[in-house]
């Protein structure tokens, strides 16, 4: 039995598990960074990571460590409704609530309040993610752009259209927010058995909530608010 604690934490403006992209990547101007636990605040241990563009994060799933675990998952990929086996997919609710990200580096700040500090660019991990390791990205070995890739090949992924009403105030967030909301929204965070154009879903970010609809294969964003407690 082996026994793992974290060697750092992820904070990311994404504070729920809702809106949290489904893979790392997609929504490119998503920043986060990667702080260290106290006992391994080392810089040595970062050396020669500046050299490499990107980074594997192997993570946790904290918020599904209590979630019943299945043998079978419905990818949103497959519009829900399809079973597939949990290891033929990239589903959060795993046995051993591992993940694994391949993520851009931004920067690398290795004398800071908080010890060394990495900020990535499109990770798919929301604020508070667990991390257990890191290992740099070889494009030599990890790259296999002709390889198969299963019914992720086979079914096209179409994103929705985002519109921002006028009653959603902006006045808080820069452009580059405005295109990580929409390159997340675009996405379509909704679980795939919902489909009423009338129901209301709530994304958070940087401490605001973000209020939307989805109809006609487009994102309506109706309003955005303070997150109580932040004001």
């Amino acid at each position: 039995m082996m026994t793992i604690s974290p060697i750092a934490h992820f904070h990311s403006p994404l504070t729920s598990k809702f809106g949290i992209p489904r893979q790392s990547g997609i929504a490119d101007t998503l920043r986060g960074t990667i702080v260290f636990t106290p006992e391994y605040r080392d810089a040595d241990a970062l050396r020669g990571l500046e050299g490499f563009d990107f980074l594997w994060i192997i993570w946790g799933f904290s918020e599904n460590v209590d979630a019943t675990k299945h043998s079978t998952v419905r990818p949103p990929r497959l519009g829900g409704n399809t079973r597939l086996g949990v290891f033929a997919t990239r589903s959060p609710f795993r046995p051993n609530n591992l993940g694994l990200s391949s993520v851009e580096i931004a920067s690398i700040e290795f004398d800071t309040a908080e010890g060394p500090v990495i900020e990535v660019v499109g990770a798919d991990l929301m604020d508070g993610t667990p991390i257990y390791d890191l290992k740099p990205y070889l494009p030599e070995f990890d790259s296999h752009p002709n390889a198969k890739a299963g019914f992720v090949s086979s079914n096209e992924w179409k994103p929705l259209e985002v519109e921002f009403l006028p009653s959603a105030s902006l006045d808080a967030f820069t452009p580059t927010d405005i295109k990580t909301i929409t390159q997340l929204l675009s996405q379509d965070p909704r679980p795939h058995y919902h489909t009423s154009p009338d129901r209301i879903y709530g994304m958070t970010y940087k401490g605001h909530d973000i209020r939307f609809r989805v109809e006609g294969g487009k994102a309506i964003i109706e309003r955005v608010g303070i997150l109580e407690g932040r004001r």
